[in-house]
């Protein structure tokens, strides 16, 4: 996945949280997949929100580096509940990118990753299951083998 093909005025359609700084999760899908819901959930595990509905991405020092646009840095949409502050990190290294769109197809799927300016990203698709936040959560601290 070319993630530059997505940026849009330097922005791109997405949610990022983070465990610290250096270990972030990009989430991407079309409005209404559940982007806000997983980075909520993800929020409640303990990760810190880093931005949501928009990520400013930006190539740094060999990683990619994501951050909130300052008008909505802090705030989080809770779908059917309104907009919620959150304590955020001002920015953090992507480690993950979470595709939504894309449902796993295989039990253990080929390793994939998403692509910012030559850079590479590990990238997994969205599970229909109960444990797939925990899982993701996982997945930053120790990144899916190959």
């Amino acid at each position: 996945m070319d993630l530059a093909a997505r940026v849009r005025d330097g922005t791109l359609h997405g949610s990022a949280v983070a465990l610290d700084p250096g270990r972030g999760v990009l989430i991407l899908g079309q409005s209404g997949k559940g982007k806000s819901a997983l980075a909520l959930a993800l929020m409640a595990y303990g990760a810190h929100l880093v931005a949501d509905d928009r990520v400013i991405l930006a190539a740094k020092d060999g990683h990619v580096a994501a951050r909130a646009p300052a008008t909505i840095a802090g705030r989080i949409e809770a779908r059917g509940i309104g907009i919620l502050k959150a304590d955020a990190l001002p920015e953090c290294q992507l480690r993950l990118v979470v595709d939504l769109d894309e449902e796993a197809q295989k039990r253990i799927p080929d390793a994939a990753s998403a692509r910012f300016h030559d850079l590479a990203i590990p990238l997994i698709s969205a599970v229909p299951h109960a444990y797939f936040a925990a899982a993701v959560l996982h997945a930053l601290k120790y990144p899916p083998s190959s």
